[in-house]
């Protein structure tokens, strides 16, 4: 089995688990589960936003550990500060390091959370709005056309935002009316190899209805304004900033070389 395979087999062991461990009944008298969450669109739309989805990730498949020290409070409270358009919260455990109380630790910011986990079932959505997300990601290369519609639908029913991640032309097909934003991966999930020539290509043929963002592999300030000038509206980052002793103090030095940048 390849990277994707190995994690999608042990997420269906542990969501099973986890459905066991506490109801559905349970996670919708969840602190967030009744709340009206923050229109993701909107926030990737404002002038006085950077774009960036900031993400706390502290360690990966592809890379190991990447930050062990940094909190999610001291991290996120300064993505906010410094303008991020929203926080992607890695919430997977065995592979990445994160968990659920990371989730709700970062409730403490006004800004759109991102859940970012593989998901694969309706009961990981309830669990996602009751720990305080706002935005789930659908992962097209671990799911048919037909569950990201069902599950879409289903996130939508809660009030979430959809974020759905594409990688190549084939998964086009799984972009539908319930999804708010499309994510171009540049990183190709069997293999990790990068390209962001691959948000480029791909962002041509993304519907002209949809905000499409780019992920993984922008480390520069050029790349964004490259990836701007072909219609993206997002740029998700991560170890461009965790990997430093200070994640938020990077964040704020690369939004200013951002400023600058003519």
């Amino acid at each position: 089995m390849n990277i994707l395979e190995t994690i999608i087999a042990k997420k269906k062991l542990e969501v099973e688990e986890r459905k066991r461990s506490k109801s559905i009944t349970e996670l919708e008298d969840g602190l967030f589960f009744k709340n009206k969450v923050i229109d993701f669109k909107k926030y990737l739309s404002r002038e006085d936003k950077t774009g960036i989805i900031a993400e706390f990730k502290r360690r990966s498949p592809s890379k190991g550990i990447i930050n062990n020290s940094s909190t999610v409070t001291e991290v996120t409270t300064a993505y906010t500060k410094y303008g991020a358009s929203g926080i992607s919260i890695l919430t997977d455990e065995d592979f990445f390091g994160g968990s659920l109380n990371d989730l709700l630790e970062a409730t403490i910011n006004e800004v759109p959370l991102l859940r970012k986990d593989f998901i694969i079932d309706e009961y990981q959505l309830v669990e996602s709005k009751a720990f305080g997300a706002e935005v789930i990601l659908l992962i097209a290369a671990c799911l048919k056309i037909n569950e990201v519609k069902s599950l879409a639908t289903f996130a939508k029913n809660l009030g979430l935002n959809v974020l759905l991640e594409i990688h190549n032309e084939e998964e086009l097909q799984h972009i539908c009316d319930e999804v708010d934003v499309v994510g171009v991966n540049n990183r190709d999930l069997k293999t990790f190899s990068v390209d962001i020539n691959r948000s480029v290509e791909l962002g041509k043929k993304i519907p002209s209805d949809k905000i499409k963002i780019s992920e993984s592999g922008i480390d520069n300030v050029a790349t964004i304004r490259l990836l701007q000038q072909h219609g993206f509206k997002g740029f998700l980052m991560g170890e461009k900033f965790m990997k430093e002793k200070d994640p938020g103090e990077a964040f704020k030095i690369f939004v200013e070389e951002l400023k600058n940048l003519v």
